[in-house]
């Protein structure tokens, strides 16, 4: 009989469904949480109290973890490792974030937690996923259409050429899943870091089209915007009634293509992402809710 897992972050979305689909393959959770009062009922009983900040109340809760999951931003990584057991493996999220030539303290908490995995010679991966859309309550791809829906004419920046390469939160779980199952059968011996992603990069304006299709929104007109004019203009986005807030940084970033290789992802976890077309259709299919929100997509 396998030891339960300790899940950091099982509030989250990614960490709810890795709860959920941890829990059908038999596995025990012991979250391990800041606020047990935000879990669902059947969580909360095992939950134990720690504050990610708190190194006492860390170390108490992750005593006689032999198998840790973290959804929690990257940057708390060192405190996890400096909490644990040493014989604990991990397996964590991180973000594609770490390759922006726009670095913030975002993709630099990464970065950092990324190093003090490497460094440590400890069992666990860190599994950097680009954009991910389809969770319960994710705000990307449903923000995305909410705007869409305002917007008759869609400025993108350099004409939406930027390449993307989004992943669907099913592929996200199932890859924490396998890094676990790698970790539990001795096949994780070391620190290890992979990018997971979807099966292949599209334009911008191929992703926007596709979110289109998907929520039944219709044709849009493009207007291409060179990158330079959005970044002068993002400031005023806060002032204007409806749209969201987007900064500079975050145009920069739309700029960049973000393009990854999924073989290491299959080869190392047996998993095959599914293609973007058929993620959103499950998407949309399983929530129309698409009410605006206070902020707009997160590139």
């Amino acid at each position: 009989m396998t030891s339960p897992v300790h899940l950091i972050g099982a509030n989250g979305r990614s960490g709810l469904a890795i709860a959920r689909a941890l829990s059908a393959e038999g596995e025990t959770i012991i979250p391990v949480i800041r606020a047990p009062e935000k879990l669902p009922d059947d969580l909360r009983a095992s939950a134990r109290v720690a504050d990610l900040e708190d190194s006492r109340t860390l170390a108490a809760a992750l005593a006689d973890a032999t198998r840790i999951v973290s959804t929690a931003h990257a940057r708390f990584i060192p405190a996890i490792l400096d909490a644990a057991p040493q014989t604990a493996c991990l397996i964590a999220l991180g973000s594609t974030r770490k390759f922006t030539r726009w670095p913030d303290a975002h993709g630099n908490g990464v970065l950092r937690g990324e190093t003090a995995l490497l460094d440590s010679g400890r069992r666990g991966m860190i599994l950097h996923p680009t954009m991910i859309y389809g969770a319960q309550g994710e705000d990307n791809v449903q923000r995305l259409a909410a705007l869409l829906r305002r917007l008759p004419v869609l400025p993108l920046p350099n004409g939406g050429r930027s390449l993307v390469q989004p992943i669907y939160q099913d592929d996200v779980t199932r890859a924490v899943v396998a890094a676990l199952a790698l970790a539990t059968s001795g096949q994780i011996t070391g620190p290890e870091s992979l990018v997971i992603a979807g099966p292949r990069a599209v334009s911008y304006r191929d992703f926007i089209k596709a979110i289109l299709t998907a929520a039944g929104l219709g044709k849009r007109v493009f207007l291409p915007v060179p990158g330079k004019v959005l970044e002068i203009l993002a400031p005023l986005s806060a002032r204007l009634p409806g749209l969201p807030s987007i900064g500079r940084a975050e145009i920069r970033r739309l700029l960049e293509d973000k393009a990854f290789p999924v073989t290491p992802m299959t080869t190392r976890l047996g998993i095959t992402p599914i293609a973007l077309e058929d993620g959103l259709a499950r998407l949309f299919v399983a929530s129309a809710d698409t009410t605006p929100l206070a902020n707009g997509p997160r590139p």
